[in-house]
């Protein structure tokens, strides 16, 4: 990405980071990618001699963030991952240019395992990693109803590739702590911690929600956990970032639960809040000074049952300090071949529209409310 520069820490729930006098210094952990540090932001105060600098406050820092919904590598698109670097090369438009990039990704990372008892089963070898680094994403959350689909030991693997991965992993762990911890990333000077967790009530909830002595997915049925998270992370990063997998199949408005996570979440100190899984566009819009986005719908993806589960899209926000001051939806349509593609200039307006249009079930402003 252009002018980015990355610092990434992630780590467990109860790790704070350490300081030293050239500024943060990342706390490195298993899913930790390579790090490359920023240039050291401009200090304030003396110098040596003691003369004095200007202490002028100095304007917050301005960030873009970027959104994609969710991704998978099923079916024809499993081919794509024969040359990783070029999989996804097209969708870099829309994610590499901003500084920080987010997917959800929703597959098992392993070639093992057996099939659990689900109706849909989604696996990937590592190249996927390499495959979403390559469109320009920077983290994934693995918190979805799919990252346990081939048992204990497509778990173990998944847990491996995250060692290893290019890209930082969130939203599953070796235990209840590590699916909880936030990937803290540095981009012009700003940290920006990104958590995540799952509330789609099925098995891989009730099987493979993370305890203290277990792993699995970073379970957010009981909102109040993962706002406790939240609350963790503000003594960590500059900005906040949740991303949920949530809703309720096939709805285009945000259930209840939704709504009283967003709530909690915003409650707690996130400053943006995403999600996936409905397979649709949701409302988005501001709770307070919180971003919320209730639903990102399908990005790159093997099947469309119908003209809604095509649309998708990228959200991209500016903020500047923890607020976001602009939002931008660029509206795509899954193709047949699974990837999302700008559609022709009018489709591509009436898509727009309707993005605008589905936050009157939200509850959500169409600005920051202080």
């Amino acid at each position: 990405m252009s002018q980015r520069f990355l610092a990434l820490a992630a780590v467990s729930a109860m790790a704070l980071a350490a300081c030293s006098a050239g500024g943060t210094t990342p706390v490195t952990g298993p899913s930790t990618p390579p790090v490359s540090q920023s240039p050291t932001a401009q200090q304030s105060g003396t110098q040596a001699g003691d003369q004095p600098v200007d202490a002028t406050p100095q304007t917050p820092s301005t960030v873009t963030l970027a959104f994609g919904g969710d991704v998978h590598f099923a079916n024809q698109l499993a081919p794509r991952l024969d040359d990783p670097a070029a999989a996804l090369a097209e969708l870099r438009p829309y994610l590499a240019t901003a500084d920080l990039a987010m997917v959800n990704l929703e597959t098992a990372i392993t070639t093992r395992g057996s099939e659990q008892p689900k109706k849909f089963r989604f696996r990937a070898p590592p190249a996927a990693l390499d495959a979403v680094a390559g469109a320009g994403v920077d983290v994934v959350t693995m918190a979805n109803n799919h990252a346990v689909d081939y048992g204990p030991v497509g778990l173990d693997d998944t847990l491996a590739a995250r060692a290893k991965s290019p890209v930082a992993v969130v939203g599953l762990g070796r235990d209840r702590a590590d699916a909880l911890a936030p990937a803290v990333l540095t981009a012009r000077g700003v940290r920006v911690a990104f958590l995540a967790g799952t509330q789609v009530p099925d098995w891989t909830l009730a099987t493979w929600s993370a305890t203290a002595g277990r792993p699995g997915v970073a379970s957010a049925a009981d909102p109040a956990r993962l706002a406790a998270a939240v609350r963790r992370a503000r003594s960590q990063a500059d900005v906040v970032v949740v991303y949920l997998h949530w809703g309720t199949d096939y709805t285009t408005c945000p259930n209840p639960l939704q709504r009283r996570t967003a709530a909690a979440l915003a409650e707690a100190g996130a400053d943006v809040v995403v999600g996936t899984h409905a397979h649709r566009v949701q409302g988005a819009g501001w709770l307070g000074d919180t971003y919320v986005a209730y639903g990102l719908g399908n990005f790159v993806w093997w099947r469309r049952n119908s003209e809604l589960d095509s649309r998708s899209g990228v959200l991209t926000l500016t903020l500047k300090g923890r607020r976001v001051v602009a939002e931008r939806w660029t509206p795509l349509r899954v193709s047949a071949d699974g990837i999302p593609r700008e559609p022709e200039p009018a489709q591509s307006r009436r898509l727009q529209q309707q993005w605008l249009d589905a936050r009157s079930c939200t509850g959500l402003a169409g600005q920051p409310t202080s």
